[in-house]
């Protein structure tokens, strides 16, 4: 059988053309401290303030701290079984979050997932974590009166809605008490209402979502004994 040299040529040329590497370049490091919910890494040197990170484990982090060497890492997962000296690799995405009115009346992880057992969140729309403030220029005036149902603070310092207002004091002096009743008093309101708890534990967060299941509620929560971003986020 002859051998045709530019058939073979024409075939060899085609394969090359044709060929599409099959690989995936992901950068990577290295844990060198774990402890309270926080890590280090070495190695990702091009990691970006925000990004979402994944430990060996599957658990997720958020970069915080870019130093020259190093980058300080929230941990967003159970930590238990990170070491140090495990593997961590970029995702090249800055962390987002589902959004939507599907998320009113559900309790959520840190990352959006459901915890509540009520199914899957179906939106498809997310925001960043991280984003800049609205100008003063782009906010609606406070004008307009949010009742608590706490006559002291209705009387004496009256809040307005779109306001920020701190509630300070030492502990067990009732003030996780005050914002569920302002939440409880909103019901009918229209008004939609975000409760966030961080490092309580999860005793405590079934009880205040025990308590909310009268109204609308929406929750991002994690235990305190899970990680160090522990929230729940109320809506009614």
């Amino acid at each position: 059988m002859a051998i045709n040299a530019q058939e073979i040529s024409a075939l060899i040329k085609q394969q090359i053309e044709n060929f599409k590497p099959n690989f995936d370049v992901t950068e990577t490091g290295v844990v060198t401290y774990i402890g309270d919910g926080i890590a280090r890494a070495h190695g990702l040197e091009n990691a970006m303030s925000g990004e979402l990170l994944i430990f060996e484990n599957g658990s997720y982090g958020m970069a915080q701290n870019l130093e020259s060497t190093d980058v300080g890492i929230i941990i967003l997962g159970d930590f238990t079984d990170i070491r140090e000296g495990d593997t961590i690799r970029r995702t090249g995405k800055i962390m987002e979050v589902p959004v939507g009115e599907s998320l009113i009346g559900r309790v959520v992880d840190p990352l959006g997932r459901p915890v509540d057992g009520l199914g899957e969140i179906h939106t498809d729309k997310t925001r960043p974590v991280e984003a800049p403030a609205p100008g003063v220029m782009q906010r609606k005036s406070v004008s307009e009166p949010l009742q608590t149902g706490l006559k002291a603070i209705d009387a004496l310092v009256p809040i307005g809605r779109g306001q920020r207002e701190l509630i300070i004091g030492d502990r067990q002096t009732g003030k996780t008490t005050i914002a569920i009743d302002t939440i409880l008093n909103q019901k009918g309101q229209d008004m939609i209402c975000i409760y966030v708890a961080i490092g309580q534990k999860e005793s405590t967060v079934r009880t205040q979502v025990e308590t909310l299941t009268s109204v609308r509620c929406l929750g991002l929560h994690n235990r305190c004994d899970s990680f160090c971003f522990n929230h729940l986020h109320c809506s009614s």
